[in-house]
């Protein structure tokens, strides 16, 4: 098993931490309500999905 051999920096761990960020959800718009969606998920507000009622809302 890799095992380091020094101690790594406060700045190094600092600066490799500091690009663990939380990306924003990628949304589409419906093309029936034009309501944000997720994308290849039905959609929540009119229940349509590729075009077709899927889901009773």
């Amino acid at each position: 098993m890799a095992v380091p051999k020094r101690k790594m920096s406060r700045s190094n761990t600092r600066s490799r931490r500091a690009n663990w960020k939380a990306t924003a959800v990628a949304t589409a718009a419906c093309p029936q309500c034009r309501s944000p969606k997720l994308p290849h998920n039905a959609c929540t507000v009119c229940g349509t999905y590729n075009g077709r009622q899927v889901i009773e809302v």
